[in-house]
Formats: structure tokens, sequence, C-alpha cells
């Protein structure tokens, strides 16, 4: 057997010893790559290393998963997989994520603790040599703060399904006290917490620096059954609420070599421009004027077609912009001198 078909079962062998509820062939069949009947042998494979492996009938189908997990001699991380965790680690406490940050950092703790020693020792020294040679770069913009009792206390309202109380500095009352069924959070460029006022059912973002006093109560309150949180974070671009607009892009020909690889939306459609060599891109989002300062960065690479008002929101941003900029400085100072200068 080949090195590379070994490796996919022991992590097809992984992900049924970590699978609550069992997996069918179908979802191995998607994990893998695999087609049906290699997945069939690839299990037969694992039931014969693991005899321990349970059948579980659910109707029309058969789940199957490995109970009490696997054997730590199957378990331990490597290189790669304990770098990338380190680098990620680094990455948000940089962005003083702090609260997620020392919760990997935690996890990266009982990891290691759990690895048997001759190995780890061999392991940790590539880790740190890889952790010293890798790095995510530090991108211009927000850098949301994370509050470890807020986040602990929203993670505790959404496991319990509490409403929660708080003051909010943000939105039209600063200072205003709100009531709030939490429907989930949102990490990015800045931290949201998704939820409805006391007696709605509409979703809004609170952002989670501007929330203090923050009261888990006992009060009972979720998300709609409906409600997809993931589904919800696509319909906008950015995160300012606004109503939903079907937007079309013409990616001119000098701006493909940087659009292959490039995504402006979750819901985006790419057709060929018939006669331009380039392309269009569609697709449906608020936050038209979050979209509008995006677009700006690509230059004369793109073009708006739909909807105007995009076009018209680009080009005023744009006359404001260089109005300000043309004119003197309001505050002249001088530069104080640089050391050594």
């Amino acid at each position: 057997m080949r090195y590379d078909k070994a490796k996919q079962i022991l992590e097809l062998a992984r992900a049924l010893a970590s699978s609550a509820e069992g997996m069918t062939l179908d979802d191995m069949c998607r994990l893998t790559g695999e087609k049906r009947r290699t997945v069939e042998r690839m299990r037969d494979t694992i039931r014969e290393v693991f005899p321990q492996m349970e059948e579980i009938p659910d109707h029309p189908s058969k789940r199957f998963r490995i109970p009490k997990g696997l054997d730590g001699f199957f378990q331990d991380p490597n290189t790669e997989e304990l770098s990338d965790l380190g680098v990620v680690i680094a990455d948000l406490r940089e962005s003083k994520a702090t609260a997620r940050g020392e919760t990997l950092a935690s996890l990266d703790r009982k990891v290691r603790a759990a690895m048997r020693q001759g190995r780890r020792l061999v392991t940790e020294t590539d880790v740190e040599a890889l952790l010293r040679a890798e790095l995510i770069a530090v991108q211009a913009g927000p850098r949301p703060t994370e509050d470890p009792a807020v986040l602990s206390a929203l993670r505790k309202a959404l496991l319990q399904m509490k409403m929660l109380r708080f003051t909010y500095y943000g939105g039209s009352k600063p200072g205003t006290k709100r009531d709030v069924i939490p429907f989930g959070i949102i990490f990015g460029r800045m931290n949201y917490l998704i939820a409805a006022d006391r007696g709605t059912s509409k979703p809004k973002n609170w952002r989670l620096d501007r929330i203090a006093d923050l009261q888990c109560l006992d009060e009972t309150g979720s998300s709609p059954p409906d409600f997809n949180l993931q589904e919800f974070a696509n319909t906008s671009f950015g995160y300012f609420e606004t109503k939903p607009e079907d937007v079309v892009l013409h990616v001119l020909p000098s701006g493909m070599e940087d659009f292959k690889n490039y995504r402006f939306h979750s819901s985006q459609t790419v057709e060929d421009h018939p006669s331009s060599g380039g392309a269009i891109v569609r697709f449906r989002a608020s936050g038209m004027l979050e979209l509008a300062w995006h677009l700006f960065c690509w230059g004369n690479k793109i073009e708006i077609v739909e909807p105007v008002s995009l076009r018209e929101q680009l080009t005023t941003e744009l006359r404001v912009a260089l109005a300000h900029h043309e004119e003197p400085l309001r505050f002249p100072y001088e530069l104080p001198h640089k050391k050594g200068s």
C-alpha cells in the first residue's frame, strides 16, 4: 500500500474516532474525495485494525464510528499541525484577539502534554524552527479587541439559550440599556454579536467593543429555527445594515491576474466578458459603502456596472477625499526631527 493511501486511511480513522454521531459512507466519500467502492474498502481495512468500530443503523443508511477514540500512538500531531496552531495563536495575539488566542494557547499546551515524551522532544525542535520562519503579515485596518469576560458570557448565553442585557455605546442612542436574544458571534475585521431586540426576531449587528455591563439573564431566548449564521453573514459585503442589492462588476483584462485567486463575495458568479477578455462578476449583498471603499483599491482595473447608486457613491467618496487633500493643512505644524538627522 502506498504511503499516501495509508495516510488517507489513518485520517479517516481519526475522523471516525472524533465523530459523536458517526459517519455514513457518503460522509466518508466527501471527506476523502474517493468513490463509494474505494471508501468501502478503506472502511473494511479500518475495521480490521480497530475491531471496536461500531455500526449504527440510521435508516436508510448506516453510520460508523470508533468509540473511545484512538490510541495515542495514532494521535500525536505532526510538526506542520503544531506549527500552524502556533502561527494562528501568534496572529490572534498580535491582532488583540486575546480571548481566542489564550484559548488556543491552552489547547496547544494540552496537546503537547498528551504527546509521548520522545515524540514531543523531536517535534518541538522542528516546530520552533518553523515558527521562527513563518508569519502571518499584519494587515492595515481595525484591530478588534476582545474582553475575555464578555466573550465568555456571550458563549454561556448561546449555549444555555439565555437572553442578554447590556449597555450599548453605539447606534443612534449611545449608552442605552438593551435586552437582546443572542443568535451568534461573527469574528472578523470587527467582532459582532448577532442578536435581536427583545420581542423581535430581526437580527442586528452589535459591536463587541461597544458592549458594557453585560449580564446573562434567566429568561430563555434563542434564534429562530430557520436562522443560519453563515447565510446571514453572507448577505453583507461588510457589516453596515442596508438593503441588499444586485451588484455587477466588470473586471478588465488588466485586472484578471489579480482576480484569478480573488473572491468579492461568497455568492458571486463569474462569467467571461464576451468581448473585452475580462470577466463579469455578479452577487447580491448589502453594505454598499464598504464595497465602494474596497473597490477604490482596484483603481482602473474594474468597472461598476450595477447598481448605478454604487458608482455614484464611489465617485462621491473620491470627490470628498480629493477636495479634502487639495486644501492646505488646517493645523500647520513642524514635524520633530528624527534622531541622527
